[in-house]
C-alpha cells in the first residue's frame, strides 16, 4: 500500500527571520524525549512543517532511532514551536518510517512524531 501525503511549500516568519517549509497535510502526535524509536510514547495533533530533510542509510537510520538522547551537531538550535505545529527535520532512509524531530533549540530529539 502506498499512502502519499502533501506538502504545502510556505514562506513563515520564526524569531524574526523568512523560514522555508512544507507543511505537511496531516497532523502527527509527537512523543516527548523518547529514548529510542520505541518509546515514542505521542499525543497531541500537531502541524508539522519541514524545514529540512536528512537522508539516512539503513544502518545510520537504525543507530540514530535507537538512541535518540544522543547529541547530534546537525539538530542544534532547530526546530522550534510555530502556530499549532513543529519546525521539524524530516529523518528517512530506505525501508525504514519516517521521523519528524523537533529538537525545540536544543542538539537531540526533544520532540518526535513517527509516520510509517
Amino acid at each position: 500500500m502506498t499512502i502519499t501525503i502533501d506538502r504545502k511549500p510556505l514562506t513563515i516568519m520564526f524569531d524574526g527571520q523568512q523560514v522555508q517549509v512544507e507543511e505537511l497535510s496531516v497532523r502527527l502526535p509527537f512523543g516527548r524525549k523518547p529514548t529510542d524509536i520505541n518509546d515514542i510514547a505521542a499525543s497531541g495533533n500537531d502541524v508539522v512543517y519541514v524545514t529540512e530533510t536528512r537522508t539516512m542509510t539503513p544502518e545510520e537510520f537504525d543507530g540514530f532511532s535507537m538512541n535518540l538522547y544522543k547529541s547530534r551537531d546537525w539538530l542544534k538550535g532547530k526546530g522550534g514551536y510555530f502556530m499549532q505545529g513543529r519546525l521539524c527535520v524530516e529523518v528517512h532512509a530506505p525501508g525504514r518510517p519516517y521521523l519528524f524531530i523537533d529538537p525545540s533549540g536544543g542538539d537531540y530529539p526533544r520532540y518526535v512524531a513517527k509516520m510509517g
